[in-house]
This record gives structure tokens, sequence and C-alpha cells, in this order.
């Protein structure tokens, strides 16, 4: 199996793996780690084929989660952003005991929108597969523009996404097409209603991605859940609001 590059820093007594979003890598928690460390033992991760965990071709959700989990602390609260959000709850499914609490970021169980769901159009989601084809980086730095659009911080934050993507060299296509894939099939609205586990959404109020008319209908279908919504955040809450997101996960850990 190749290797999945991991990094674990930190010292608190409490151990909190972060998966990162689509086309991006680890240090895109760079703004937070400092803060986190000190309450935290963080674990860092590529996910399979991006940043430093070369080696993958596109991945099932099942399979990323699995290969993920195989490097993890036995217990450990599993934080995941955006298609982070989607490997974390596959492992919150597939491996309960091993997960501490869920909280997910900016995050959907079914990022695409189809009859009274709201979400990414499944056409836009093709269109972006097409078009990593056409201009491959061109794709991907309109993608992560979109994920900070709206926020008083919209240029600076997409200049800090923009610089972690090129800070390492880039995900495959075939990586980054697989990975759009599973936004695009993905749905664990039925399955995620299920948990037990202690279960955090965190959301941005002027994400575009994920939209926010998707929280009411979570909070009313995983009522055991909790929703937090960032007011002035888009995609990317971690960025733009880093101590309010802090805050939520330390007082998170204080009632485990």
């Amino acid at each position: 199996m190749n290797e999945i590059w991991w990094q674990t820093k930190g010292e608190g007594n409490c151990h909190l793996v972060l998966l990162h979003g689509w086309g991006l890598n680890a240090q895109v928690w760079d703004c937070i780690t400092p803060e986190l460390s000190t309450h935290f033992t963080l674990h860092l991760v590529d996910l399979p084929g991006f940043g430093r965990s070369r080696g993958y071709g596109a991945l099932s959700l099942a399979q990323m989660a699995e290969y993920v989990q195989a490097h993890a602390p036995e217990t450990a609260i599993w934080l995941g952003w955006s298609l982070g959000g989607l490997v974390a709850s596959q492992v919150a499914l597939a491996y309960p005991q091993r997960v501490q609490a869920l909280v997910t970021v900016a995050s959907s169980p079914c990022f695409c929108a189809g009859g009274d769901w709201p979400g990414i159009k499944p056409e836009v989601l093709s269109g972006f597969q097409q078009q990593l084809s056409d201009d491959f980086q061109r794709t991907v730095e309109r993608f992560l523009a979109l994920q900070t659009m709206g926020t008083e911080s919209a240029r600076q934050d997409a200049r800090h996404l923009k610089s972690t993507v090129l800070a390492l060299p880039m995900p495959d296509v075939e990586v980054l097409n697989g990975g759009l894939a599973i936004l695009k099939d993905s749905d664990l609205r039925e399955p995620l209603a299920t948990l037990t586990i202690p279960f955090l959404r965190i959301y941005g109020y002027l994400d575009g991605l994920v939209p926010r008319n998707v929280i009411p209908l979570l909070d009313a279908l995983w009522p055991a859940s909790e929703s937090l919504i960032i007011q002035k955040a888009a995609h990317a809450p971690f960025i733009s609001h880093p101590a309010e997101f802090c805050q939520a996960l330390i007082s998170l850990k204080a009632r485990l």
C-alpha cells in the first residue's frame, strides 16, 4: 500500500484528526494549528492522492476512509472539511468505536442538488470534471475562488487556499476527478441518522457550495446532532474566522 502523509503535533490529551477538502492538502490548517495544538494532539493528513500522499488513483469514498483510518489513533475526534467531511463521516459509519465525536465543516451528506434538496447542480460538478481535462490549473483555481466568495476577507482567503495548493505538487487529474465523483454521487443522509456519537456540524452563512437552507433540513433529519453557523463566513470558516472556529472545537472537547 502507498504511504499516506501523516503528521502528529500538539500535546493535548484528546486526539483530533483533520481532513482537508478537494484539491488541497493538510497545510490548509496552518492558520489554526498553533491554537489547537495547545488543546489537542493533532493528526494532520494529506488524503490519498492529494498533497504528499502520492501514488493513488481515483478512490471510492469507502476506500479513502479505509486508508485514512488505518493510520489513525485508536480513538479521536474526526473533523472533515467539505470533501473531508464525507470521508470523516464514512469513518464514523464504518468504525464508530474509533470516533469519539464527528465534526463536519462546510460539508453536506449530499452535495448534489436534487428534488427539494439544496446543493450544487449536478451539471456544475460534471462541468468541473470536463474542464479539468481542458484547463487543469484554471479549473482548480475557479473552484477555490468559489469557496471564499462573499466574505469580507475573500481575496485574502482565496490567496491562502491558492498558496496551499501551489506549495505542493498538484494532484493528478484522475485523483481530482475521483474526488468530484465522490461529491457528485455520495448521499449519507439516511446512514448518518443512525449515528449515536456526538456530532457537530459547522457552517458558513455565506457558503455558496453548501447552501444554508441545508441546515434546518439536517437539524430535522439528525435531531441528536448540533449545528453552528458562523455568520460572516463562507466555505472556509476556519480561515476567515479562526478564533470562533477553534473555540467551537475547544467547547466540544469540554463536553465529551
